[in-house]
């Protein structure tokens, strides 16, 4: 039996890491991600746990080593540790069908002390918490819910349940740029990673994202006269890149869309609630793998399908952030894509 081909894109970067939304819905409303009435899919729109489950074998079937459980806020989503339970058990499988070294997840933490546990026991060994700020005033104030508390929570319970955790902190000008230094160093404190990000034009949201774009260079630099920052190796398999600071004793990851694009090694693609395949983050390019499933031979459908999203996945995306009133990048909003 012949093994089904790896998935190349045309200009030869071997695909290997799968970004894949289970919901779109967020029990958070973050001011530069989402309006506060944000509209989300109607069910009957986004694909049964079943589905999910039967694309990612696929995707695992054509060489995805790597995947990533993404919302929205993937915890919300009723039964969803049913697949991540169904998932982890092609870590490391020896079937001849494919398998997986990592699976992760991407969580705002406001339900990790209910699934640190489970997520543990299913496979899980790394994940990622979003979180802006520590001070429970701009908290509320940046994600309109006061749920601080249960995200602190949350990560004492996966630190408890022996997960690892990278922190994701976008870099807000006028909102937290006062406090970069102390969440990292804080993070530092507890064991953890900090990973900071350039806000991203996706979607129509009530302020300028321009007003709050904060360079990650300037940032840099101005860590770098507090601390002292020497390149790291560290690799995850995503985009940033990794300096080690001596004085807190931690690893600390720059991931700049913007200041300093990615895309040259790029391995990876999203895969939306609705089994929209996106081959970039930042391109309109898409494949609907939801009809290729529900067709009536979703093997030779989906085979042909991702032969399709590798022959249009672009060099890289077009992000920009230079004007005044200009419109987002992409109307489609982050959690809708999958983060």
């Amino acid at each position: 039996m012949t093994s089904p081909a790896p998935l190349v894109d045309q200009f030869q970067r071997r695909i290997t890491y799968l970004r894949l939304s289970v919901t779109d819905r967020c029990d958070l409303r973050c001011a530069y991600c989402m309006p506060e009435r944000m509209t989300f899919l109607p069910k009957k729109d986004v694909l049964t746990l079943d589905e999910m489950h039967d694309l990612a074998l696929g995707f695992i079937a054509r060489g995805i080593t790597k995947i990533r459980l993404t919302g929205g806020e993937p915890l919300v989503r009723r039964d969803m540790i049913e697949l991540v339970q169904a998932l982890g058990r092609r870590i490391g499988a020896d079937d001849g069908r494919g398998h997986l070294e990592e699976l992760t997840l991407t969580t705002n933490g406001t339900r990790l002390s209910e699934f640190a546990e489970p997520l543990y026991a299913a496979g899980v060994r790394r994940i990622n918490v979003s979180l802006d700020t520590l001070d429970r005033d701009g908290f509320a104030k940046l994600t309109r819910r006061d749920s601080l508390p249960q995200v602190l929570e949350g990560l004492a319970a996966a630190k408890a349940a022996g997960l690892k955790v990278k922190l994701n902190t976008v870099a807000l000008k006028g909102i937290n740029e006062h406090e970069i230094a102390d969440l990292i160093a804080w993070a530092h404190g507890q064991g953890f990673e900090a990973t900071l990000i350039e806000v991203m034009p996706l979607g129509e949201v009530e302020e300028d994202r321009i007003d709050h774009y904060l360079p990650l260079v300037a940032v840099q630099d101005d860590l770098a006269r507090r601390w002292t920052m020497t390149p790291s190796g560290h690799r995850t398999g995503g985009p940033a890149r990794y300096w080690d600071v001596a004085e807190t004793g931690g690893r600390l990851g720059l991931i700049t869309p913007l200041t300093n694009n990615f895309c040259e090694g790029c391995n990876r693609i999203r895969v939306t609630a609705t089994g929209q395949l996106y081959a970039c983050l930042g391109g309109s390019e898409q494949v609907d793998l939801r009809a290729a499933l529900r067709s009536d031979d979703p093997e030779t459908a989906l085979t042909e399908a991702l032969d399709l999203a590798m022959r249009i996945k672009p060099a890289r995306h077009n992000f920009a952030i230079d004007q005044r009133g200009a419109a987002p990048a992409l109307p489609r909003h982050m959690s809708m894509t999958g983060g």
